[in-house]
Protein backbone atom coordinates (compact mmCIF):
# COMPACT_ATOMS: atom_id res chain seq x y z
CA UNK A 1 0.00 0.00 0.00
CA UNK A 2 1.63 3.66 -0.79
CA UNK A 3 2.44 5.00 2.39
CA UNK A 4 0.95 8.38 1.97
CA UNK A 5 -2.03 7.49 1.45
CA UNK A 6 -1.93 5.11 4.35
CA UNK A 7 -0.53 7.83 6.80
CA UNK A 8 -3.28 10.23 6.01
CA UNK A 9 -6.09 8.31 7.03
CA UNK A 10 -4.80 8.80 11.05
CA UNK A 11 -4.15 13.11 10.25
CA UNK A 12 -5.93 15.51 11.92
CA UNK A 13 -6.64 18.87 11.66
CA UNK A 14 -2.80 20.39 11.89
CA UNK A 15 -1.39 18.00 9.11
CA UNK A 16 -4.25 18.99 6.77
CA UNK A 17 -3.85 22.48 7.50
CA UNK A 18 0.12 22.73 6.70
CA UNK A 19 -0.60 21.12 3.44
CA UNK A 20 -2.01 24.28 1.65
CA UNK A 21 -0.63 26.80 -0.99
CA UNK A 22 2.09 25.42 -2.94
CA UNK A 23 3.85 22.66 -2.58
CA UNK A 24 6.37 19.94 -3.69
CA UNK A 25 6.49 16.03 -2.92
CA UNK A 26 9.95 14.76 -2.77
CA UNK A 27 9.59 10.85 -3.87
CA UNK A 28 5.80 10.69 -4.23
CA UNK A 29 6.27 7.52 -6.82
CA UNK A 30 2.31 7.20 -7.20
CA UNK A 31 1.50 8.13 -4.37
CA UNK A 32 1.27 12.38 -4.15
CA UNK A 33 0.04 14.24 -1.64
CA UNK A 34 -2.38 16.65 -3.09
CA UNK A 35 -3.23 16.11 -7.25
CA UNK A 36 -1.70 19.50 -7.74
CA UNK A 37 1.50 19.31 -5.71
CA UNK A 38 4.69 19.35 -7.80
CA UNK A 39 6.04 16.12 -8.26
CA UNK A 40 9.79 14.90 -7.47
CA UNK A 41 10.90 11.49 -8.03
CA UNK A 42 14.11 9.50 -9.53
CA UNK A 43 13.17 10.44 -13.15
CA UNK A 44 13.39 14.42 -12.00
CA UNK A 45 17.25 14.64 -10.57
CA UNK A 46 18.76 13.54 -7.72
CA UNK A 47 17.15 14.63 -4.32
CA UNK A 48 20.53 14.44 -2.55
CA UNK A 49 21.04 17.50 -4.32
CA UNK A 50 17.41 18.95 -5.18
CA UNK A 51 18.22 22.74 -5.46
CA UNK A 52 20.25 21.50 -8.40
CA UNK A 53 16.96 20.81 -10.61
CA UNK A 54 14.48 23.08 -8.31
CA UNK A 55 15.05 26.65 -8.17
CA UNK A 56 11.84 27.78 -6.38
CA UNK A 57 10.42 27.61 -3.08
CA UNK A 58 7.17 25.84 -1.67
CA UNK A 59 4.78 26.50 0.75
CA UNK A 60 5.48 23.08 2.59
CA UNK A 61 7.87 20.21 1.21
CA UNK A 62 6.27 16.92 1.89
CA UNK A 63 8.13 13.68 1.68
CA UNK A 64 7.52 10.52 3.10
CA UNK A 65 10.04 7.12 3.46
CA UNK A 66 12.54 9.25 1.01
CA UNK A 67 15.12 10.59 3.75
CA UNK A 68 16.15 7.16 4.65
CA UNK A 69 17.11 6.32 1.18
CA UNK A 70 19.65 9.56 1.12
CA UNK A 71 23.18 9.45 0.77
CA UNK A 72 23.72 11.69 3.45
CA UNK A 73 20.33 12.44 5.15
CA UNK A 74 21.42 15.10 7.73
CA UNK A 75 22.40 17.30 4.25
CA UNK A 76 19.79 15.93 1.86
CA UNK A 77 17.42 17.80 4.65
CA UNK A 78 19.25 21.03 4.68
CA UNK A 79 18.45 21.31 0.77
CA UNK A 80 14.96 20.14 1.12
CA UNK A 81 15.02 23.13 4.07
CA UNK A 82 16.02 25.71 0.96
CA UNK A 83 12.83 25.16 -0.70
CA UNK A 84 10.52 26.13 1.50
CA UNK A 85 9.40 30.03 1.95
CA UNK A 86 9.46 31.98 4.82
CA UNK A 87 6.60 30.78 6.91
CA UNK A 88 6.16 27.78 5.45
CA UNK A 89 6.50 24.39 6.62
CA UNK A 90 8.74 20.78 5.73
CA UNK A 91 6.72 17.92 6.39
CA UNK A 92 8.35 14.50 5.87
CA UNK A 93 8.22 10.89 7.61
CA UNK A 94 10.66 7.94 7.85
CA UNK A 95 10.67 5.05 9.65
CA UNK A 96 11.05 4.34 13.56
CA UNK A 97 14.55 2.11 13.62
CA UNK A 98 13.45 0.12 16.91
CA UNK A 99 9.95 -0.93 15.08
CA UNK A 100 10.39 -1.24 11.97
CA UNK A 101 14.30 -1.98 11.51
CA UNK A 102 14.10 -3.86 14.70
CA UNK A 103 17.58 -4.39 15.65
CA UNK A 104 19.67 -5.32 12.74
CA UNK A 105 21.02 -3.02 10.21
CA UNK A 106 21.40 -3.26 7.27
CA UNK A 107 18.02 -3.49 7.02
CA UNK A 108 16.04 -6.76 6.23
CA UNK A 109 13.44 -5.53 4.93
CA UNK A 110 14.83 -2.68 2.68
CA UNK A 111 18.59 -2.98 2.09
CA UNK A 112 18.36 0.60 0.44
CA UNK A 113 17.63 2.37 3.47
CA UNK A 114 21.36 4.05 4.07
CA UNK A 115 20.37 5.63 7.32
CA UNK A 116 18.55 4.49 11.01
CA UNK A 117 15.51 7.00 12.28
CA UNK A 118 14.51 8.26 16.08
CA UNK A 119 12.69 10.62 17.97
CA UNK A 120 15.89 11.05 20.04
CA UNK A 121 18.00 8.57 22.34
CA UNK A 122 21.65 9.45 23.61
CA UNK A 123 22.47 5.80 22.32
CA UNK A 124 21.38 3.31 19.63
CA UNK A 125 22.06 -0.50 18.65
CA UNK A 126 21.91 1.33 15.07
CA UNK A 127 25.34 2.50 13.44
CA UNK A 128 24.01 4.74 11.23
CA UNK A 129 20.96 5.89 13.41
CA UNK A 130 19.85 9.86 13.64
CA UNK A 131 17.69 11.48 16.20
CA UNK A 132 14.95 13.42 14.26
CA UNK A 133 14.82 16.06 16.95
CA UNK A 134 19.02 16.83 16.48
CA UNK A 135 18.20 16.82 12.56
CA UNK A 136 15.35 19.67 12.66
CA UNK A 137 17.27 21.59 15.21
CA UNK A 138 19.91 21.59 12.79
CA UNK A 139 18.24 23.52 10.43
CA UNK A 140 18.30 27.40 10.27
CA UNK A 141 15.32 29.45 11.44
CA UNK A 142 13.15 26.39 12.50
CA UNK A 143 10.37 26.01 14.35
CA UNK A 144 9.46 22.46 15.89
CA UNK A 145 5.49 22.66 15.30
CA UNK A 146 4.94 18.36 15.80
CA UNK A 147 7.41 15.58 15.91
CA UNK A 148 5.61 12.16 17.28
CA UNK A 149 5.86 8.33 16.65
CA UNK A 150 2.98 6.72 14.35
CA UNK A 151 2.49 2.87 15.40
CA UNK A 152 -1.23 2.70 14.35
CA UNK A 153 -2.27 -0.47 13.94
CA UNK A 154 1.19 -2.38 15.06
CA UNK A 155 1.27 -5.33 17.36
CA UNK A 156 4.55 -4.87 19.75
CA UNK A 157 4.19 -8.84 20.45
CA UNK A 158 5.28 -9.58 16.97
CA UNK A 159 8.26 -7.51 17.44
CA UNK A 160 11.26 -9.76 16.89
CA UNK A 161 14.57 -7.33 17.89
CA UNK A 162 17.91 -8.52 17.14
CA UNK A 163 19.19 -10.78 13.75
CA UNK A 164 16.88 -14.09 12.77
CA UNK A 165 17.59 -17.84 14.75
CA UNK A 166 18.81 -20.04 12.28
CA UNK A 167 15.02 -21.52 11.31
CA UNK A 168 16.21 -24.36 9.33
CA UNK A 169 15.28 -24.85 5.55
CA UNK A 170 11.51 -25.96 6.09
CA UNK A 171 10.90 -22.64 8.31
CA UNK A 172 12.48 -20.42 6.10
CA UNK A 173 10.21 -21.81 3.14
CA UNK A 174 7.09 -21.48 4.71
CA UNK A 175 8.37 -17.22 6.28
CA UNK A 176 9.43 -16.60 2.45
CA UNK A 177 5.57 -17.54 1.28
CA UNK A 178 4.10 -15.87 3.85
CA UNK A 179 5.34 -12.81 3.52
CA UNK A 180 5.13 -13.43 -0.14
CA UNK A 181 1.42 -13.73 0.50
CA UNK A 182 0.97 -10.48 2.89
CA UNK A 183 2.90 -7.96 0.05
CA UNK A 184 -0.37 -8.76 -1.95
CA UNK A 185 -2.47 -8.10 0.85
CA UNK A 186 -3.56 -11.35 1.07
CA UNK A 187 -5.32 -12.00 4.79
CA UNK A 188 -3.20 -12.26 8.18
CA UNK A 189 -2.77 -15.15 9.98
CA UNK A 190 -2.17 -14.29 13.55
CA UNK A 191 -1.00 -18.05 14.67
CA UNK A 192 1.49 -17.94 11.82
CA UNK A 193 2.65 -14.43 12.57
CA UNK A 194 3.48 -15.38 16.37
CA UNK A 195 4.93 -18.91 15.68
CA UNK A 196 7.08 -16.87 12.87
CA UNK A 197 8.54 -14.23 15.68
CA UNK A 198 9.81 -16.69 17.64
CA UNK A 199 12.36 -17.05 15.01
CA UNK A 200 12.23 -14.30 12.60
CA UNK A 201 11.43 -10.47 12.58
CA UNK A 202 8.68 -9.49 10.40
CA UNK A 203 7.22 -6.25 8.22
CA UNK A 204 4.13 -5.77 9.99
CA UNK A 205 3.94 -3.04 6.93
CA UNK A 206 3.40 -4.91 4.10
CA UNK A 207 0.35 -5.28 3.15
CA UNK A 208 -1.65 -3.70 6.07
CA UNK A 209 -2.77 -0.42 7.83
CA UNK A 210 0.07 -0.84 10.03
CA UNK A 211 2.22 2.10 11.00
CA UNK A 212 5.90 1.91 12.19
CA UNK A 213 7.03 5.58 11.54
CA UNK A 214 7.86 8.60 12.86
CA UNK A 215 6.51 12.00 11.27
CA UNK A 216 7.75 15.31 11.72
CA UNK A 217 6.14 18.97 11.09
CA UNK A 218 8.70 21.87 10.76
CA UNK A 219 8.04 25.74 10.20
CA UNK A 220 10.41 28.13 8.69
CA UNK A 221 10.84 31.31 10.19
CA UNK A 222 9.92 34.95 8.52
CA UNK A 223 13.61 35.43 7.13
CA UNK A 224 14.53 35.75 3.83
CA UNK A 225 15.79 32.66 1.91
CA UNK A 226 16.25 31.40 -1.32
CA UNK A 227 17.17 28.09 -2.79
CA UNK A 228 20.25 28.17 -4.25
CA UNK A 229 22.04 25.50 -6.17
CA UNK A 230 26.15 24.29 -6.83
CA UNK A 231 26.07 25.26 -10.33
Amino acid sequence: MNETSKTRRYWGSLEHSVLVGSGIDIGCGPDPITPAVCRFDRMHGDANHITQFVREQFDFVYSSHCLEHMDDPRAALHEWWKLVKPGGHLFFIVPDEDLYEQGVFPSRFNPEHRATFTIFKTASWSPVSLNVRDLVGDLPDSELVSLKLQDHGYDRHLMRHGPDADTGEFRRLIIRAYAFARRRSLPRFGWVEHWQTQTTAIDQTLGSDALAQIQCIVRRGQAMSRPSGSG
